[in-house]
């Protein structure tokens, strides 16, 4: 965190589209290097507030909220400004202003069928290093260099932008451009990795939360009865792995993971452990250590219900020596190497706990979330198995 004098002003953010989004449907965004926003939920503030410690190092870091708001440019395009200072302060501490550079911004004089992906999108996304991708989503794009010239047409994951133009879609019909929104501020997890191979999982049997309406319940039973949710616990949500024969990221979406058989998803889990050339056998065994340690923790969170939230397991496609990348700063599991790999917990729209302030009369679990520790469970088997080379 950044110290300042009560007098200095804070300067506007402008916030960008958080180009490693790989699922979901809320807009991810980018405050500033090690920092995401997204919009606040009441419950999931409350979660964050009222963290139990032994989960904290299985979740994002919350920083604080921010008041942000839609801007219009002259010729109509809309951006979101985070504003620190104005409603509830953030603890970010204050960023220089974005503003003034359009090379900056990816929504900079952009058209929603021809985007103009610039400097940001090269900074997050090293070498020569671009998205191979069969989302439905997928579109061509410009990419250009950071004085903006020599544009390549080249292909990108465009699932965040696809939800980041939703969400300004549905903010800009809704609310005049004057109206202050809060914002979550949480850890950006993947900010250690220079090529980072995401995995997205959609967690337990049940992803309604007991607020949903009737319509949306039995849509989401349908969903989890038609999907992996319903014989393993989890489902595929969204995945990016870096191929280094080809110096591309393999990409899937939810609609990809959502028609897996059972073993359709243990061969993708398999698929986002291989570089393209071969399994990265190396990563399974840390991978399956951390997975162990948050089930001992999730069995012990009694009246927790995880409904409809995420678990990411991240690595970094780039392999790095054992001993020569000790200035990363990769968080540890077992032993005194830097473990290459990480495993996250997200979204908590949906998870309610007893004492939650956000609902007031929260419906009663009593004991742990076995639908998630059913999902976690086999997940650690199937994990297993590939470790075995069955």
């Amino acid at each position: 965190m950044v110290g300042q004098s009560p007098a200095e002003p804070r300067a506007a953010v402008l916030l960008q589209p958080f180009v490693h989004q790989v699922g979901g449907h809320t807009s991810m965004l980018t405050y500033d290097e090690h920092t995401i926003c997204k919009p606040l939920v009441s419950q999931e503030l409350s979660f964050y507030e009222s963290l139990p410690l032994a989960m904290r190092q299985f979740t994002p870091q919350y920083k604080g909220i921010v008041s942000v708001h839609l801007k219009k440019d002259s010729l109509g395009n809309l951006t979101l400004i985070a504003s620190p200072g104005l409603g509830q302060p953030d603890t970010c501490g204050r960023l220089d202003s974005a503003g003034g550079d359009p090379a900056v911004t990816l929504w900079h004089k952009c058209k929603w069928s021809h985007t103009q992906v610039t400097k940001t999108f090269k900074d997050s996304c090293p070498g020569k290093m671009l998205l191979r991708t069969d989302l439905q989503y997928h579109t061509d794009s410009l990419l250009e260099d950071a004085n903006g010239k020599q544009a390549e047409r080249k292909s990108y994951n465009p699932w965040g932008l696809h939800c980041h133009r939703q969400h300004l879609n549905r903010m800009s019909s809704k609310h005049n451009e004057n109206k202050l929104h809060q914002f979550l501020l949480l850890e950006n997890v993947v900010s250690k990795y220079s090529y980072p191979c995401i995995l997205d999982l959609k967690m337990g049997t049940r992803q309604h939360g007991d607020d949903a309406s009737e319509e949306k319940k039995a849509r989401h039973i349908k969903k989890c009865e038609q999907s992996t949710s319903a014989s393993l616990g989890v489902r595929i949500c969204g995945m990016q792995v870096y191929q280094a024969d080809t110096g591309h990221f393999l990409c899937k979406d939810k609609y990809y993971g959502r028609k897996l058989s059972p073993e359709g998803f243990r061969q993708t889990l398999r698929q986002f452990l291989c570089n393209g050339n071969q399994l990265r056998a190396d990563l399974l065994e840390p991978i399956i250590l951390r997975l162990k340690a948050l089930l001992a923790v999730i069995r012990k969170q009694s009246s927790y219900r995880f409904y409809s939230s995420s678990l990411l397991i991240i690595y970094d496609g780039q392999e790095h020596k054992e001993g020569v990348d000790q200035h990363l700063p990769f968080p540890k599991t077992h032993g005194t190497n830097p473990s290459r790999v990480d495993v996250r917990m997200i979204d908590f729209a949906h998870t309610t706990f007893k004492g939650s302030k956000s609902t007031p009369n929260p419906t009663p679990y009593d004991g742990p979330d076995h639908g998630y520790i059913f999902g976690l469970e086999n997940l650690i088997k199937i994990l297993q198995s590939l470790l075995e080379g069955k």
